[in-house]
């Protein structure tokens, strides 16, 4: 338009065509069709330059329109006479390729290219809904996170492994944060958080990840449900989390396209050898190159415009390191043990086969039975064992904890023989190996009386013999003690007791009356 502008009020003013095509830089035959465009319109040098009004202009430009731009052949004509079967195609979801196919199939031959562009010019097709610019929110509110893909670091065996990066974005200076880690873990993502905390000084009252499994267990629209253990850290830390919409990059535009340019510009061609290096050169990156280059869209210094913006609207930083708690869902097992971080701890013989939910930090581990607290522990190492008796049956108690000296009370309590006998069972370098042997001693007490097993306990250590087994056939083979014979059962006397005439019948009586009388 301002060429064509330009054109014609040189035209107008009086210079020549050649003259007009070397001051503008376009060709004398362009500058003829303008000219005579601008003739159709009613323009001529004799009404000078006030002539050239905004409507003798857009008539001038809607005369050149059709002859601007690349004129249509015969493919295009093709398209339009097929333009029903294209549209039906396309809205059934075929393909644009497929409908190209379908269309040869048919007898009609169009090029891709011309096929594509008359979809997308007439049809609509490829074109996406449109879009409107949220507002950036308050200063010092809103912190964006993403993560991807960035460097490769060696290992201890020489082999490349690759890198994640948590990066933050603030929503209204754009100034970054970039925290590589190995792994996509909520433990990483709390360090990454509290990393960002001391980077920008302060604490963001409303964190947006994407739906990354290490913060968001269930991606919702709605109600997103977060990982148990980070949400325990924001409500410590005192900042909301707000996690995007899933598939919707939308939500969190200001930091979806920045894996591609922390990993380009920050990390490659860079010579880093640990991840402290990649550590330290993701920090000098934000607060040296891309927080003192001029932001395109805000027109100003991302770090100056964060200091004089955003931090003094920040919550404050933490004082102290947060203690990242362990969260995992152990399963009781039959010996009463249940795993957490590669230890064990003892629970109740009623939750035996239930599932709890554990939680583990550096002092103590918790169980919980739904929201009810049912043990707490002391936090043990890897490998290492909380056990506390009275989880345990109270019959079995002594057996696990082989408490030898349980036993010989136990064996003491039935007569001080069977007591002095347990204690010969037990006397030995390794006692707890012939615990059984004093629960059988006990059983012996329960089968055939403490006074025979007292008794036969005696002979016993008076022939320095003490196996359970002898003593058993030693109690068999011993005759029974002599029982008394219970007294003589007395049949009482029946309270209404009458003679036996009163039970005679009188028909009985006649009947021998009569037989009297015949013979």
């Amino acid at each position: 338009m301002v060429e064509v502008k330009e054109v014609l009020r040189l035209w107008l003013t009086g210079h020549g065509k050649r003259e007009i095509g070397r001051q503008v830089g376009v060709d004398p035959k362009t500058v003829r069709s303008y000219v005579a465009a601008g003739e159709r319109a009613g323009l001529a040098p004799a009404l000078g330059e006030a002539a050239l009004t905004v409507e003798r202009l857009l008539a001038v430009l809607a005369d050149l329109r059709p002859a601007i731009g690349r004129p249509h052949g015969d493919a295009w004509s093709l398209c339009e006479r097929e333009r029903a079967a294209i549209e039906g195609h396309l809205s059934g979801g075929v393909r644009l390729s497929k409908t190209r196919k379908l269309l040869v199939r048919s007898g009609v031959a169009i090029p891709y290219s011309t096929l594509h562009r008359f979809a997308v010019e007439v049809l609509g097709f490829g074109r996406t809904a449109a879009t409107v610019p949220v507002a950036d929110g308050v200063p010092g509110e809103e912190l964006e996170v993403d993560t991807g893909w960035v460097l490769s670091l060696p290992d201890e065996h020489g082999r490349l492994r690759r890198l994640r990066a948590w990066i933050f974005t603030a929503n209204v200076s754009r100034h970054r944060f970039v925290w590589p880690c190995l792994k996509e873990t909520t433990v990483s993502a709390i360090a990454a958080c509290e990393a960002a905390w001391e980077f920008y000084g302060g604490v963001f009252r409303v964190l947006r990840p994407d739906n990354t499994k290490a913060i968001v267990v269930l991606a919702d629209p709605l109600y997103a449900r977060i990982t148990p253990a980070f949400l325990e850290y924001a409500q410590a830390r005192g900042f909301h989390v707000d996690p995007a919409r899933a598939r919707s990059p939308k939500d969190k535009a200001r930091v979806e396209r920045t894996v591609r340019l922390v990993r380009d510009d920050c990390f490659a061609g860079e010579q880093l050898r640990t991840l402290d290096d990649a550590r330290a050169r993701g920090r000098s990156w934000c607060e040296c190159d891309y927080g003192l280059r001029r932001h395109t869209r805000t027109q100003r210094l991302p770090k100056e415009h964060f200091e004089a913006v955003e931090k003094p609207a920040l919550l404050p930083a933490p004082a102290e390191p947060y203690d990242v708690p362990l969260w995992c869902e152990p399963k009781v097992a039959r010996d009463h043990f249940a795993q957490v971080a590669k230890a064990l701890y003892t629970l109740p013989t009623r939750f035996i086969g239930k599932t709890l939910r554990a939680r583990a930090d550096r002092a103590v581990v918790r169980f919980y039975d739904g929201t009810l607290l049912v043990k707490i522990h002391a936090r043990q190492p890897p490998g290492g064992k909380s056990i506390d008796p009275n989880d345990f049956p109270p019959e079995k108690t002594p057996y696990a904890l082989r408490d030898v000296a349980f036993l010989q009370r136990e064996a003491a309590k039935h007569g001080p023989e069977t007591g002095r006998f347990a204690k010969a069972l037990l006397d030995g370098p390794l006692p707890w190996a012939r615990m059984r042997q004093v629960y059988a001693l006990l059983g012996l007490c329960k089968r055939y009386g403490d006074a025979r097993v007292e008794e036969t306990c005696a002979l016993a250590l008076a022939a320095e013999m003490t196996d359970v087994h002898r003593l058993e056939r030693m109690l068999k083979r011993a005759a029974p003690p002599q029982q008394p014979s219970p007294p003589a059962k007395v049949i009482p006397l029946a309270r209404h007791l009458r003679p036996a005439a009163q039970y005679a019948l009188p028909l009985a009586s006649r009947e021998r009356d009569t037989e009297g009388e015949d013979a």
